[in-house]
Parts: structure tokens; sequence; C-alpha cells
């Protein structure tokens, strides 16, 4: 039986409630991130203090039990965070919660040992505690049975992890990682096991926050392990079965990016509407030109269909039938229509798109990583060609 076939049901969430919460976020991203988020940029991260606002709200990991620490919510309503969060235009803040609320903490529920999950989740969901997700290597990214990382017995009982990890989201604030190493360094995928790693242990480095062209508030880092000495009770699932366990999880991290880029896309298409109804060109507004209309129309009608398969997938996922194909699929086709969204509303904007100042500027250099995190657009359609004709 897979981890996701003993999981409950969970049942679908009430339309008004649904509202009143999505309300909420705006209004609490419209208070706290609005002000803030330029400053963010610069500095190259989200504040800690940003995450105790975020659990006293409510706002982290939602959908864990309130045993705990969370509110017990559906997980409609933590995909409610990130679809929110990219709307708005602050889409390195989705990509933080992302990570935080919607790939570390669900591995912890899902896998870990009761005593793991007593002492993690209700730090995370109070934002005392941050979560990250360490797989790709300098020399493995889409190819996770190629990484180097190693886990051996330390002949104590417990084990020795050497080795380092790149472009790993929440790096520079993280207390817990999840760690992708490999036990059996011969034994391929089987050798493969997660680790959760407290980042305060001996041996265990940041590197620097990478600089990138896009995200800029989403710390992104290297990270090092030099004979970082963990217990066996740090092993995250079953030894061995690491490779199974990032199969199992991933659905979801790609549900997560897929809403994110629906988002997006929303967002940049009503930052656009706003521009071209205002902006005038040859005495007239932009939006009254047939090219822009059109243009318009195209992109909101791409969005709505894109949403409605989303919404298909939020249900399949609630329901334990969101398969790999499927979430492959979605963020495929999400993460490239958020591409020609961003795109096609920069240009609406001329010139003044190519400027900072501008929010749609950010929309667009943030939306470019969402085509290679989570899995390439290459790597996704070699997934669901699989499932179709198998390997050639």
């Amino acid at each position: 039986m897979s981890n996701a076939a003993a999981r409950p049901l969970i049942p679908a969430a009430d339309p008004a409630e649904l509202e009143l919460f999505r309300d909420n976020v705006r209004r609490f991203f419209a208070d706290e991130v609005e002000p803030n988020i330029e400053k963010w940029e610069k500095d190259g991260r989200v504040p800690r203090e940003f995450y105790y606002k975020m659990g006293e709200a409510g706002l982290l990991a939602v959908d864990l039990p309130e045993e705990y620490g969370g509110i017990g919510a559906g997980f409609e309503f933590s995909m409610i965070v990130l679809e929110e969060a990219g709307r708005m235009g602050f889409l390195a803040l989705s990509s933080n919660l992302t990570v935080h609320s919607d790939i570390a903490a669900p591995y912890i529920l899902h896998l870990g040992t009761e005593e793991q999950k007593q002492h993690w989740l209700p730090k995370m969901a109070s934002g005392a505690a941050i979560g990250a997700i360490a797989m790709t290597e300098p020399g493995a990214g889409s190819d996770l049975q190629g990484i180097k990382t190693s886990a051996l017995p330390d002949g104590e009982g417990g084990y020795l992890i050497n080795g380092s990890k790149t472009f790993i989201t929440n790096g520079q604030n993280a207390d817990v990682i999840v760690l992708a190493t490999k036990t059996d360094p011969r034994a391929g995928a089987k050798g493969t096991t997660l680790f959760l790693v407290d980042a305060t242990l001996p041996g265990f480095k940041r590197g620097r926050n990478l600089e990138k062209i896009g995200q800029h508030s989403a710390d992104t880092s290297e990270l090092f392990f030099d004979n970082v000495r963990v217990p066996a009770s740090a092993v995250l699932g079953r030894v061995g079965n690491g490779f199974g366990h990032l199969v199992d999880e991933l659905p979801r991290e790609r549900l997560g990016l897929a809403v994110t880029a629906v988002g997006h896309s929303r967002g940049a298409l009503e930052k656009t509407i706003d521009y071209v109804t205002t902006r005038k060109a040859f005495g007239a507004a932009i939006a009254s030109f047939q090219n822009t209309r059109f243009k318009l129309a195209e992109m909101k009608t791409e969005i709505e269909v894109h949403q409605a398969f989303v919404e298909k997938c939020i249900r399949l996922y609630a329901e334990h039938k969101l398969d790999v194909p499927t979430a492959a699929m979605v963020k495929l086709s999400t993460t490239e229509l958020e591409a020609r969204v961003t795109d096609g509303c920069l240009q609406l904007f001329g010139g003044y798109g190519y400027m900072v100042e501008y929010p749609i500027s950010r929309y667009y250099v943030d939306a470019r990583i969402q085509r290679i995190y989570g899995g390439t657009s290459e790597i996704m359609k070699e997934v669901i060609a699989r499932s179709l004709v198998g390997r050639s």
C-alpha cells in the first residue's frame, strides 16, 4: 500500500468558507507584504519575523491537523494562500511558502514518526521553525537518482552525512531540512533515504544566498554537510525507500506550483487591464485597439481553462487520485501558460513594462523559474509520455 493510500479522504470545503478565507488572506498580504516587498526583494529574503505573523494569522501549513498545531483546514485552503500570493505579485513569497507549508510539512506529516511530528510540526505551524527540502545537487538536478550526498553508518547506531546541495529555497532561513541522501551508493534508486536534519547540528553550513534574475526575496542557498552526525531517529520514512517517498509527494508539490502559476497569470492580467484602460496612445486608450482587446480575450480564456484543470486536480488530490502523470500535466500546462501571459502582459505595457518600477516587470522575471524547478517542462513531457507509451 502506498503512503497516500493510508491517508483519510479530505471532504470538499464549503465555498462560502473558502471565499471568507480568501478575503482574509488578501487583507493580510495587503497589510503585511505589500508595504515591505520592495525591501525584502533588496534584502534577498523574507525576514523570519514575518513567519511568526503568518503563524499567528493561521496561514502556515493550514491543513495540518490541530493536534500538530494546524487549524485543521482542508487542502483547498492551503492552495488559496499560494494562489493569492501569486496573484498579488509575491511569487517569491509563494515559493517560500510552498516549500515550507506544502512540501516540507507534508513530508513530515505523512512520513514522520510521532516523535518527529510532535517536535517539528507545531513549530512549523507557528513560524518558530522554517522548513526546506534539499534534493538538487551541483551535479544532479532533475535526475534525483544521480545524487551523491551520502549518509553512512557511523558505527554507533547513527549516520554521518557528507555532501552538498544547491538551489535550496528557504536555505538561509531553514531550521529543519528534509534531506535526500544515498545510504547505499551501489543500489541506485533503492539506496536513497530521506533524513530530517536540524540546522543547528555541527558540520552543517549554509553557503551564500544565491543571486537570481527573479524571485529575489526567496532566499536560495547552497548547503554543505561535513560529517553531520544524526541519530537513526532522524530517518524520515523507510531506509532505502527515499526515492519512492519523493515520487509519492511530488504531485502535491507540482500542483502547488500550478495553482500559483494560474494565480500569478490572473494577477498579471489584472494589472494589465488597469494599465491599458488608462494609458493612451494616438489619442485613445490602448484598450480601445483591437490587438489589445484580442490579446486580453485570449489570455483571459486561457486562464479560465487552466483554472478548471487546476480545480479538477485539487479535488483529485483530496481524493488521493492525483497521479504523477496528471500532476506533471497540470504543472507543465500552467507554467507554460504563465510564461505566455506574463510575456504578453509586459508587451502591452510597452517600454514601461521593462522598467522595474512597474510591477509587471517582476511578474515577468519571477515567472521564468516556474518552468524549471519542481521538474523542468522537458522532464514533465517525458513523465507524461512514459505514461502513454512507456520508455523508448
